[in-house]
């Protein structure tokens, strides 16, 4: 029932401005009065048997009759009028509203009138963002509504997108939320410290340039000269490591042949024909070899030219 959702007062002013000029004339105004009267009985209101709703409808009447025009023109005009600027605080904008019409149309100062004028201005508000969130680009319009707190059935429906769309929305704004706290935490292990110390260490977290610059309140040349100098760290560190790892490399090959003396030429080559007598695979001759220490270069000559073997001997032996 309208009872139950509008009070008695905008349901009169409601039916005030169904009506014609000449309704309002002293002459037709009784026939008005009971015109609404009849009305408001329709909608689920008592006014023709209650004599106090019905002293309502008059005194609305003759007021609409002395200012020549019924209440809702003037009201209806300043909330249309109202920008997002202007419903930025809902409640200064109601007192305004109340304040600027109040001043033609005193009831409207009545505190218990004040509710309903907040409920026109939320509901031009969300009017107002639901507009501007259409004219955005992507999911900026619902990125926006969220952030106004606007109920998701609101935002569905003026949007007219499913609930599987803005539970997506809603998930993408919480990992960034998320994200922001690791940034946060990540700053706070670095606070105090230079500016290059800073980025780097959240460029090694893999935060984003984006929230780097944000957070950190750096400038994309600080996060490029960061880069460029640790490009140059890592290009040191891994020529340390090939040099590293030749040398490494060389340690277990052992010595070159020119490198061998002549007392270990021998024994080397003694020791390679023992374990080429307990097997002649390469691959385990070489596994053998490389348990006994023997260079390399002495092994790769025992499994491909071992006659060669003869020859290193004799010259070690002078």
């Amino acid at each position: 029932m309208a009872t139950e959702n509008k009070p008695l007062w905008l349901s009169i002013e409601e039916s005030i401005l169904t009506l014609g000029t000449a309704d309002l004339s002293g002459s037709n105004q009784e026939a008005s009065v009971q015109k609404i009267a009849a009305e408001l009985d329709t909608a689920g209101f008592n006014v023709s048997g209650h004599g106090g709703n019905l002293l309502e409808v008059r005194w609305a009447v003759d007021e609409a009759r002395k200012i020549g025009k019924p209440f809702l023109e003037d009201f209806n005009a300043a909330v249309a009028a109202l920008t997002l600027d202007d419903v930025a605080d809902p409640y200064a904008a109601t007192n305004k509203i109340i304040s600027d019409i109040g001043a033609t149309w005193p009831d409207l100062k009545k505190s218990e009138r004040r509710s309903v004028v907040i409920g026109f201005v939320e509901k031009a508000r969300l009017d107002l963002l639901i507009a501007k969130a259409k004219e955005m680009s992507g999911d900026e319009g619902i990125r926006m509504l969220i952030e106004k707190a606007v109920a998701d059935k609101v935002i569905t429906e003026g949007l007219e997108i499913a609930q599987d769309k803005l539970d997506e929305v809603h998930a993408q704004i919480a990992a960034e939320r998320a994200e922001r706290a690791r940034v946060t935490t990540l700053l706070e292990k670095v606070d105090g410290k230079p500016d290059d110390e800073r980025v780097k260490h959240l460029i090694t977290n893999n935060v984003t340039e984006e929230l780097i610059i944000e957070m950190a309140a750096v400038d994309q040349a600080a996060i490029d000269a960061v880069k460029k100098a640790m490009a140059e760290e890592l290009k040191e560190q891994q020529r340390l490591a090939e040099e590293e790892a030749a040398r490494k490399k060389a340690e277990a090959e052992g010595p070159s042949l020119d490198a061998i003396s002549p007392e270990d030429m021998i024994d080397y080559i003694d020791s390679i024909r023992e374990i080429m007598d307990f097997s002649e695979e390469e691959k385990e001759i070489r596994i053998m070899c490389d348990q006994s220490s023997i260079p390399k270069a002495l092994v790769d000559i025992a499994v491909s030219d071992p006659d060669k073997l003869d020859e290193l001997e004799k010259q070690a032996e002078g």
